[in-house]
């Protein structure tokens, strides 16, 4: 007989690892979520953490995490065509979240996310080389959880714990779940945007190298409301798991006659979990991520450099024990199509660490 439906997906809703979709770079917008995976597996062990949450302890409904990304940009790119870069100009891109989210019942969930930003460059500025940094609070975001199913089958029965034979599985073991989550949200424009003003008074200085880094690559905040729409899902059939997710982004008219373009976020891939059992899960995934986004609009119109489709390929190591969740990702660009002039990543890389109360 299947598991209780309520079991099941409390692990679904306290995880709070990244979510490998979303990959935007740019003021802040990169949002990590809370993740499906974990639940494929802790919620077939054991029912003590839902009981308490019946029991009414407020603070089992309340769960946390810090995440990071960097991405480093140190390739020129000129309409998809790498070009030479002799002035060595990058930017190196950090954005630390601090995640909080509360879970109202079995189904539905708040979270906030608050990122932190710190970027180093340096780009020509006419015959000259313009060294910096720009750090700061991003834009935050306030993000809902709904799930809209979760199921089991294949309940067979296991080793109880203690069994020397088989000592890490309690007595029901679903062979297959599966889920799915509905995501929606806000973004609020918190982050700085003066690097935007950059855009006013940009100049081409006859024979100097051109730049790839500008203001709009640089500026902690968007000046914009946005809405975020999304879903993500997940299935494990024993200890083989798929998981996949998807965010775009809805933005609004932003700061200093700067308007960014939509964005569309994706991500997925196989995996399969070494570890399973009612305290600790380690898995890897290999995961395929990109992302679209159209050119942003200046003074009514098109930027020309800043429109990018992008696919990175790389593993993700997941891993939990008890209250604790971690992940760590590495993705290399397969395919980078821009427009004009940009600098574009070489390698990106997450981390983030999570904590259920």
């Amino acid at each position: 007989m299947p598991r209780p439906f309520r079991p099941s997906l409390f692990a679904l809703l306290f995880a709070a690892a990244v979510s490998a979709a979303q990959a935007c770079d740019l003021c802040g917008c990169y949002t990590p979520q809370i993740d499906a995976m974990a639940e494929a597996n802790v919620s077939a062990f054991g029912q003590t953490a839902p009981a308490a949450i019946e029991r009414g302890n407020w603070l089992n409904h309340v769960y946390g995490a810090i995440a990071e990304q960097f991405t480093h940009f140190g390739t020129l790119q000129f309409n998809g065509e790498e070009v030479d870069n002799p002035t060595g100009q990058y930017l190196d891109s950090s954005i630390t979240q601090f995640v909080a989210g509360y879970n109202f019942n079995s189904r539905f969930a708040l979270q906030v996310n608050v990122p932190f930003i710190y970027r180093s460059f340096a780009r020509p500025e006419g015959f000259a080389i313009d060294r910096g940094t720009e750090s700061g609070l991003g834009d935050v975001s306030l993000l809902g959880k709904f799930v809209l199913f979760h199921t089991t089958g294949g309940e067979h029965h296991q080793a109880s714990v203690g069994d020397p034979k088989n000592p890490h599985f309690e007595v029901h073991d679903p062979d297959f779940t599966a889920s799915a989550l509905l995501i929606g949200g806000i973004k609020f424009p918190t982050g700085g945007t003066s690097r935007l003003k950059e855009e006013f008074n940009e100049v081409i200085v006859p024979g100097a190298p051109e730049s790839g880094i500008h203001g709009h690559d640089l500026t902690l905040g968007t000046g914009s409301y946005d809405a975020i729409i999304g879903g993500q899902t997940s299935l494990r059939y024993k200890s083989f798991f798929f998981q996949a997710d998807t965010q775009f982004t809805l933005r609004g008219d932003g700061a200093h006659q700067y308007n960014f373009a939509n964005d569309l976020s994706w991500s997925g891939g196989p995996g399969y979990y070494f570890v399973r059992n009612r305290q600790t899960i380690v898995g890897l995934q290999f995961a395929c991520s990109g992302e679209h986004k159209d050119v942003d609009r200046f003074r009514g119109q098109p930027a020309e450099d800043t429109g990018i489709t992008s696919v990175f390929l790389g593993p993700r190591l997941i891993a939990s024990h008890g209250k604790f969740s971690a992940e760590f990702a590495a993705e290399l660009p397969v395919s980078i199509d821009n427009t004009a002039l940009q600098a574009v990543p070489d390698y990106r890389l997450r981390a983030s660490f999570g904590v259920r109360f």
